[in-house]
């Protein structure tokens, strides 16, 4: 039997490189997701397709439908006013100050069902005296008075996250009020109360 020394060669070659190939592979991935998380025009063809492409609304049916969805399934779009495009930039942008939290959807308008489905029982937490005053703060001094603009489903995934970071976190009323007003996916410009 003969053998092919440049085959043997190559294939060697091959897997000495292989390694490298695949960490540049991962590496220029890595680049492209912070690039384009810094790219405006890659932001607003997001918004473009979230906007336009919205599975979510505010029914009693659609927020019972979230437990029984795949943790991968997306909720995406928003419920009550039409996005808007110079709002969502300001959300993103605003919204990577959490990127610490995992509890955190990163786009109020693309919420994988998993951590929905996570964070909606939070909402039946019960506080103590000292956590409540702060939920309540946060009550009344975001800009929809609340987590969201109508209690549907978003109502009680960002509720449950407020009571979560306030009970696990020690977040105080007003580091709620700063998050919920920038990740509310009512849809529409900033909001005034």
């Amino acid at each position: 039997m003969v053998r092919d020394p440049f085959t043997r060669r190559r294939a060697l070659g091959f897997l000495a490189a292989a390694p490298f190939a695949l960490l540049s592979t991962t590496f220029l991935t890595r680049v492209a997701l912070a690039v384009e998380n810094d790219d405006d025009a890659a932001l607003m063809k997001r918004f473009d397709f979230l906007s336009q492409n919205g599975n979510v609304n505010c029914s009693a049916e659609f927020e019972a439908s979230i437990a029984t969805m795949p943790a991968d399934a997306r909720l995406q779009g928003s419920c009550c006013a039409p996005m808007d495009g110079a709002r969502y930039l300001t959300q993103i942008k605003g919204i990577r100050k959490y990127a610490d939290l995992s509890e955190v959807p990163p786009d109020p308008y693309d919420i994988p069902a998993g951590i929905a489905q996570k964070l909606m029982p939070y909402y039946d937490l019960t506080l103590n005296g000292t956590e409540q005053a702060a939920y309540d703060f946060a009550m009344t001094n975001s800009d929809m008075r609340g987590p969201c603009c109508c209690q549907c489903w978003r109502w009680k995934v960002y509720g449950g996250l407020g009571k979560h970071l306030i009970k696990d976190r020690q977040f105080t009323g007003q580091q709620l009020v700063d998050l919920w007003n920038i990740a509310q996916g009512c849809g529409g410009p900033a909001s005034a109360k």
